[in-house]
């Protein structure tokens, strides 16, 4: 019996955000990476038509979902773990340094004292280098700051790599590195990790902005990278890449959703406490970003 991993994608028009399920073929055992809530930001109103997609992917399939992986605190999109969670299970895993960016927005946000800036929010915090399995998959950990100080990219089977907003296609290029907490120079070395697998690593970008002519698409390889990248590919140089980064970046508008993303997305998808008449608030800080 064949024991290839299924990997099914679920793209957000609004956003452009690639979620997955990823499963063996011959097994039950599932994880959901990066789900997307729906949110009107004219209207304030949320919506779970994107995240139901993958519920009902994952029940008529008879699936077991074991994890809910974020690979970042995202700064485009709601995410919709505990949704997620509450239909069909799993734990709600991030990279251990949410930490420091739940401290950054804690003060930027002056959130409620309550808050505490320690990850608990999640089920897990993931750390560098760790390892666990999904069913019979194995996943590997990879920290890989510089879009953020707590992306992660996680290795499944080391055949496949799940990299966030770190890399995107190859004629797309990379993250920005310019929100608090970011780094080009941080960011290159991440790249430069990632870009040392073996050649036939297939790479799941989490976003793609494809240019008139093309379709949106959502896997590449480490070797198209190396070769195509318009950013990194083999022969830029780190001074070189920081350069065009932080000029780009300077030229850059902030994400529509940043300021709802973040205050719910360090949470681990939940919303702020009610207030005292029992309806929930979003901030919006002024000159902060």
């Amino acid at each position: 019996m064949s024991t290839r991993i299924h990997v099914e994608p679920f793209l957000d028009d609004d956003s452009e955000t690639f979620s997955y399920v990823i499963h063996r073929t011959d097994e039950k055992a599932a994880a959901v990476i990066d789900p997307v809530l729906d949110f009107d930001y004219k209207s304030g109103r949320t919506k779970t038509n994107g995240a139901q997609r993958m519920v009902d992917y994952i029940k008529q399939n008879a699936l077991s979902v074991e994890w809910i992986l974020e690979t970042h605190a995202h700064a485009d999109h709601l995410s919709a773990a505990p949704f997620i969670k509450q239909n069909v299970g799993g734990k709600i895993g991030i990279g251990e340094h949410i930490k420091q960016v739940q401290t950054i927005f804690k003060e930027i946000f002056n959130l409620e004292k309550e808050f505490l800036p320690n990850g608990a929010q999640f089920d897990h915090l993931f750390t560098d280098g760790e390892q666990f399995q999904v069913g019979s998959m194995q996943l590997r950990v990879m920290h890989t700051p510089g879009h953020t100080p707590a992306d992660l990219a996680y290795i499944v089977d080391e055949q496949m790599a799940f990299v966030g907003d770190t890399l995107f296609m190859p004629d797309v290029g990379t993250a920005r590195c310019d929100f608090p907490g970011g780094s080009a120079t941080t960011l290159y070395r991440s790249i430069k990790k990632l870009l040392a697998l073996p050649e036939t690593t297939d790479i799941y970008i989490c976003h793609d902005y494809p240019p008139a002519g093309r379709g949106h698409e959502y896997r590449t390889t480490v070797a198209d990278q190396r070769k195509h990248s318009k950013h990194v590919h083999d022969g830029v140089s780190e001074a070189e890449f920081v350069k065009m980064r932080e000029e780009r970046d300077a030229t850059l508008e902030m994400p529509r959703l940043i300021l709802p993303s973040i205050q719910v997305n360090i949470r681990a998808g939940k919303m702020p406490p009610a207030d005292d008449n029992g309806k929930v608030y979003l901030k919006l800080p002024i000159d902060q970003l």
